[in-house]
């Protein structure tokens, strides 16, 4: 295998000889390699999911136009565009990938130097600069016009989910669904207002811009002196709503509990951790977004827990199809989890909005 990655790292452009290829992460979805040439230096080497995100090259397009466009921005007001955005490395071909004989999709880009990490924003300083990280990524390329090509269709789109939602109703494959009676109820209680706000964004109310749409701040890194450097990790980039990558991140940021807590009465949403991240976010964010978008800032939060409520279930009743499980009822267990965070947000709505409110929006 090793002699393996040594040939797929040399079919790209990199400084020097490859002189190490090493493990880099878990790798739940990409497997991740740091390359190490004779010269000394260094770059991440992937090989990236193709049932995940297709197609892979039109996925690297939309990494190499919004790196493009943020590198240029940095530019113009005298950053470091080497360090401020990711740096592809494009193949010897000029292709942004390479494909080997698997037919398996590979790429590189540049490991920047000095930088630090969080796995989690344990403490309101820490989300406040988590949400500075995202709102600045968000306002860097509020004004990008390319468009990108979805590689991920349907991704929190609600419409959708419940087409998946219907057939997997009335199919009930596995016979779970008399067991879920009551879990059934509460995705069907809140369809109504779930598309309510999803008709705003089908209709243009609410933008579409570029977002994320994977906000976990270790896709942030910070320099030596804690300040926002950049955001990695973009094969999720997509032309959505912006307001998806907040609640995303409130969603994942604030929850007390484990995202699969069976102990349920450690699910909660943390009122402080969400004004921090909420105050970062608009300082850097606040310039552009429009009114109705601070308006459904809030609700966002609301929006995406609930959907994860509905992924959970509906792949419970599928029979565990889509998330890996680790016993019968994991997905069940999960479902539950998330569904107490997401009353918990709508218990503490209004603080919310207070929230953005006293921030002066």
């Amino acid at each position: 295998m090793n002699d393996h990655l040594f040939r797929i790292a040399g079919k790209f452009q990199l400084d020097g000889k490859v002189k190490e290829v090493n493990p880099l992460g878990e790798g739940f979805i990409n497997d991740t390699y740091i390359v190490i040439t004779e010269e000394g230096f260094r770059y991440i080497l992937q090989r990236k999911n193709k049932k995940v995100f297709s197609p892979i090259p039109a996925m690297m397009e939309n990494i190499e136009k919004v790196c493009r466009h943020i590198k240029a921005k940095v530019k113009k007001t005298g950053g470091d565009p080497m360090r401020e955005a990711m740096t592809i490395i494009p193949a010897h071909d000029g292709k942004l990938y390479f494909l080997d004989e698997d037919d398996e999709y590979w790429a590189v880009c540049l490991f920047i130097e000095d930088t630090i990490a969080y796995e989690a924003a344990e403490t309101p300083d820490l989300a406040y600069a988590g949400g500075k990280g995202i709102g600045k990524f968000q306002s860097l390329v509020a004004d990008l016009k390319e468009p990108l090509t979805d590689i991920l269709p349907g991704f929190h789109h609600i419409r959708i989910r419940y087409e998946q939602w219907d057939k997997v109703l009335s199919k009930d494959p596995v016979g779970r669904k008399a067991k879920v009676t009551e879990e059934i109820s509460w995705i069907e209680s809140r369809r109504e207002e779930m598309m309510n706000f999803w008709r705003l964004v089908e209709e243009g109310t609410i933008p579409t811009r570029v977002s994320h749409n994977d906000t976990k701040i270790n896709n942030i890194l910070f320099d030596k002196k804690g300040e926002v450097l950049c955001v990695i990790d973009l094969d999720t980039v997509l032309n959505s709503t912006v307001l998806n990558d907040f609640g995303d991140a409130i969603r994942y940021y604030t929850n007390t509990g484990k995202e699969d807590d069976e102990n349920l009465d450690r699910v909660s949403m943390d009122i402080e951790i969400f004004r921090a991240f909420t105050r970062g976010y608009l300082k850097e964010a606040g310039s552009f977004l429009t009114q109705k978008e601070l308006e459904y800032l809030a609700f966002s939060a609301r929006y995406i827990t609930y959907e994860q409520v509905l992924r959970f279930l509906m792949d419970y009743i599928d029979g565990d199809n889509y998330y890996k499980v680790k016993s019968e009822d994991h997905n069940l267990i999960r479902t539950r989890a998330q569904y107490k965070l997401l009353v918990s947000m709508e218990e503490q709505y209004d603080e919310m909005k207070k929230a953005i409110s006293e921030l002066g929006f």
